[in-house]
């Protein structure tokens, strides 16, 4: 048994990837790649007014990420060192899918293929699905601004889209976690037991609950 070299943890905004991303590169010894999503120009503007300003943002995001990742990644490829990542390249398209107009969306999807074609796989994806209550108690208790502003419908149509996507995933092995009643943070058996779990072959998609755990 052993660790896959690139793993890239996804969910909604909320769900603990990037948590989740530092403990396990910690862990294994692995090179954190984390989503600079702070640092787009455009994201306070966008919370205020997203149809204005989704396409811009949306166009940043994708840019960077596609920068970013192809950068890391082909490193990693060279020097076969292991990586996590609390983001996939493809999630920006869930976000595109939500937040662009049909208009946008047909010109983004047009750029989209291009970019996607260099980016390496994950040998292993962690999806974090978490329910919509539970996505805005975490965001309240991070406390970020610009976070203020997210509803529960916007919220709620982000995870739906994504839960959608994951549900007919199959770019790489997927690993996906109901993370509602679980916290890796306080429970150090919970997060050693997936330290197991991920050292597991996984073939296609595999649902995981820690033991001790049941499925709601």
């Amino acid at each position: 048994m052993s660790i896959p070299n690139y793993i890239a943890i996804e969910g909604v905004i909320g769900a603990g990837k990037t948590t989740l991303a530092r403990m396990l590169a910690d862990k294994i010894g692995a090179e954190l790649l984390l989503d600079d999503a702070m640092n787009n120009p455009f994201l306070v503007d966008f919370y205020k007014d997203r149809k204005r300003y989704a396409f811009s943002a949306q166009l940043f995001f994708l840019l960077t990420r596609y920068q970013q990742q192809q950068q890391s990644l082909l490193v990693r490829d060279l020097f076969a060192e292991k990586i996590v990542a609390d983001y996939s390249f493809i999630r920006d398209h869930i976000f595109a899918t939500v937040n662009l107009s049909k208009r946008e969306l047909i010109l983004y999807e047009k750029f989209l293929p291009l970019l996607k074609a260099d980016i390496p796989k994950p040998d292993l994806t962690i999806y974090l699905q978490t329910s919509t209550p539970v996505l805005l108690e975490r965001i309240k208790k991070r406390n970020f601004g610009f976070e203020r502003t997210i509803d529960t419908e916007y919220l709620n149509e982000l995870n739906e889209a994504f839960n959608y996507f994951f549900f007919h995933y199959d770019d790489s092995p997927l690993l996906v976690i109901k993370t509602d009643d679980i916290d890796f943070v306080a429970s150090s058996a919970d997060f050693e037991s997936l330290i197991e779990e991920i050292k597991k072959p996984v073939s296609g998609k595999k649902y995981y609950v820690p033991a001790g755990h049941v499925i709601r």
